[in-house]
């Protein structure tokens, strides 16, 4: 094959690949869509598409509440995890972190001789100590309660935080107490207590049922009227005479065995 022959072959290869990008050029000229442009109308979603809330997780119990059901004997398991970076004697000095020795109730970051970081640092200017909800706070999140600690490791569970803190208490020669759960909320209406009535609106009270009283009606007595036919005297009132009236006590005398109704 001369190169006359391969030229010819590769041009209208070339033609070709240039005829069908030419035609998809004019067709996207011809068939894009314009956007944004005149009146339109938007559909309505349908039913069903509408993003379910995520549920609500899992509700923390207080500290207080927690710390009445904790065992300082399963704290002092679970320390074990910190014993790599802290001690827990009074006599003992720090490791990679403080010592854990009268923790509950100190200052926070006011050990002397460790060097804290400057976010505790902050927290022992402002004054603030160890209590046992800082320290709850404190193991669920270091970075999140001091952002900028060397410490990372976070404890999630929650009665797990409260054994450790429960041993915690045990670490000091004046153990600080447990803090007092917090009493049911006041001014809840006792069982049985009338509903509170809305300001400015009138108390109605239920009417009391009228008395019934027995009503005792007297018997009437029927009696048996028969009509009195007085004596005709004169002409014969067929004959277009006058009746005469009967007189007082003539007549027949009302049935004195007439039956009363009871």
């Amino acid at each position: 094959m001369d190169s006359f022959e391969l030229n010819k072959i590769i041009g209208a290869v070339l033609g070709t690949l240039l005829f069908v990008m030419g035609v998809g050029f004019l067709a996207e000229a011809i068939y894009h869509p314009i956007e944004d442009r005149g009146p339109g109308y938007n559909l309505p979603e349908p039913e069903g598409t509408e993003t379910a809330e995520a549920p609500a997780g899992p509700t923390v119990e207080p500290i207080a509440v927690r710390l009445a059901a904790a065992s300082s004997e399963r704290g002092a398991t679970a320390v074990r995890k910190c014993q790599s970076c802290h001690n827990f004697g009074e006599s003992e000095g720090h490791k990679t972190g403080p010592v854990l020795w009268n923790t509950v109730g100190h200052p926070i970051g006011g050990h002397e001789g460790y060097s804290y970081s400057a976010a505790l640092q902050e927290r022992n200017a402002a004054g603030e100590t160890w209590t046992y909800e800082n320290l709850d706070e404190w193991l669920a999140g270091p970075t999140t309660f001091a952002p900028g600690t060397k410490m990372t490791l976070s404890v999630s569970s929650p009665e797990e935080r409260a054994d450790i803190l429960a041993y915690l208490q045990t670490l000091s020669a004046e153990p600080v107490p447990f803090p007092e759960p917090e009493a049911a909320s006041e001014g809840a209406a006792p069982e049985g207590a009338d509903a509170a009535v809305p300001e400015g609106e009138d108390v109605v009270e239920p009417a009391e049922a009228p008395a019934t009283e027995d009503v005792t009606e007297p018997p009437t007595e029927t009696q048996t009227e028969t009509d009195v036919e007085g004596t005709p005297t004169g002409d014969n009132p067929a004959a277009g005479g006058e009746a005469a009236t009967p007189t007082e006590g003539e007549g027949t005398a009302p049935d004195e065995t007439a039956p009363q109704s009871n």
